[in-house]
C-alpha cells in the first residue's frame, strides 16, 4: 500500500519595502522638530541681539570693533554724543583667554593620557566623575574660588614673575599692583576649561588605531614612546579642537572674571598689572546704570560676542569631527 506525498506549499513572497512603520515615523518626527529647535533658539537670539543694536551698529559703523573709546558726552543744550568702540575689550577677551589656553592646555593634555593609559579603572572612573562634574559648576563658585583661595596665591605668583621676568613687556607693570589682574582672571578661566579640553583630548586619543598602537609596542617602542609617536600626532587635531571650544567658553565667561578682575576700560598687554576686562564682564558692568542708547551699544557688544563665539565653536566641532573619521 502507497503513502501519498503531501503537496509542496509555496510561502507567499515576502514584501520588502524601506518604509518605515507608523511608529517610527512619529518618533523620527519628535526627534527632529526636538533637534531644529536648537537651531530655532538660536536663530531668534540672533535676530533679537541684531534688532536692538542695530541702531547702535547703523550709528557707529565698522568703529564700533575697531574704535577704543566708550563714553556718551552731553552738550550744554543737552543732545547726545555717543562714541562706541569694543576694541579695548575685545583685546582683553583674547588676551585673557590666552592666558587661559597656555596653562590648560598642557595639563588636559597630561590628565587625558594620564586617564586614557595609565590610570587602573577604579581610578579612571573617580577622575573622569569629577571632571565632568567640574564642567557643570556654576561660574560663580569659580569667581568665587578665584576671589577668596587663589587670588592671595596667584597674587605672590606675580610678584615672582615679575621680579624675574618683567624685563619682557607682557610680565612688567606701570606700577606695582597686581591684585585682580588679567593673570588671576585667566588662571580661573583655565581651571573652567580645563574639562572641556581633557574630555575631548581623552575622546580623540581613544579612537587611536589598535594596529598602530601595536605596531609600535613590535618595534620595541615603550608606552611613553608609543604615546609620542603613534596617539599625540593622531590626536593633534582632536586637542586642537577641543582647545577651540574651551576658547569659546573663555571668550563668553561673565561673572568669573568679573569677580576676579578689575573692569578697566582700557587696553592693557600688561598682564600681571590691575586693570582689563573682556567683553562679558563689560556688559555687566555698564547695563544696571545704562541708558536706552548705551543698552543698544550693549547688546551690540553681546551679538558681536555671540558671532565671535559661534564661529570658534563651529571651527572647533569642524576639526575634532575631522579628526576622528580621517583618523589623523
Amino acid at each position: 500500500m502507497s503513502v501519498a506525498t503531501p503537496a509542496k506549499v509555496t510561502p507567499p513572497a515576502r514584501v520588502i519595502t524601506t518604509k518605515p512603520r507608523v511608529s517610527d515615523q512619529i518618533f523620527r518626527g519628535i526627534v527632529t522638530t526636538f533637534s531644529f529647535s536648537a537651531l530655532v533658539i538660536l536663530s531668534l537670539i540672533a535676530l533679537f541681539l541684531f534688532l536692538k543694536g542695530f541702531s547702535t551698529l547703523r550709528a557707529q559703523g565698522l568703529g564700533f570693533i575697531t574704535h577704543f573709546e566708550w563714553s556718551i558726552t552731553t552738550d550744554d543744550a543737552g543732545k547726545e554724543a555717543a562714541h562706541f568702540g569694543l576694541q579695548a575689550m575685545l583685546i582683553g577677551t583674547v588676551v585673557i583667554s590666552i592666558i587661559a589656553l597656555v596653562i590648560a592646555v598642557p595639563l588636559s593634555v597630561l590628565t587625558a593620557i594620564f586617564l586614557t593609559f595609565y590610570a587602573p579603572n577604579t581610578v579612571k572612573k573617580l577622575l573622569v566623575t569629577v571632571i565632568d562634574l567640574m564642567a557643570a559648576f556654576p561660574s560663580i563658585l569659580y569667581g568665587l574660588w578665584g576671589y577668596f583661595v587663589l587670588m592671595p596665591m596667584a597674587e605672590y605668583w606675580a610678584k615672582l614673575l615679575h621680579k624675574w621676568l618683567g624685563w619682557i613687556y607682557i610680565f612688567n607693570v606701570p606700577e606695582p599692583s597686581f591684585t585682580r589682574s588679567p593673570f588671576i582672571a585667566g588662571i580661573v578661566l583655565s581651571v573652567m576649561i580645563i574639562p572641556i579640553i581633557t574630555s575631548v583630548s581623552r575622546e580623540v586619543f581613544s579612537q587611536t588605531p589598535l594596529d598602530r598602537v601595536q605596531a609600535a609596542y613590535a618595534l620595541g617602542s615603550s608606552k611613553w614612546g608609543m604615546i609620542r609617536a603613534v596617539v599625540l600626532p593622531f590626536g593633534a587635531g582632536g586637542v586642537v579642537g577641543g582647545s577651540m571650544l574651551g576658547l569659546g567658553r573663555a571668550f563668553g565667561e561673565t561673572v568669573a572674571v568679573y569677580s576676579v578682575l578689575n573692569i578697566v576700560f582700557r587696553t592693557n598687554f600688561h598682564i600681571l598689572f590691575t586693570q582689563g576686562g573682556n567683553v562679558a564682564s563689560m556688559i555687566i558692568q555698564k547695563f544696571g546704570e545704562a541708558g536706552k542708547t548705551e543698552i543698544s551699544a550693549l547688546i551690540a557688544a553681546g551679538l558681536v560676542l555671540f558671532i565671535l563665539t559661534l564661529l570658534v565653536n563651529f571651527a572647533a566641532n569642524f576639526v575634532v569631527t575631522k579628526t576622528v573619521k580621517s583618523g589623523r
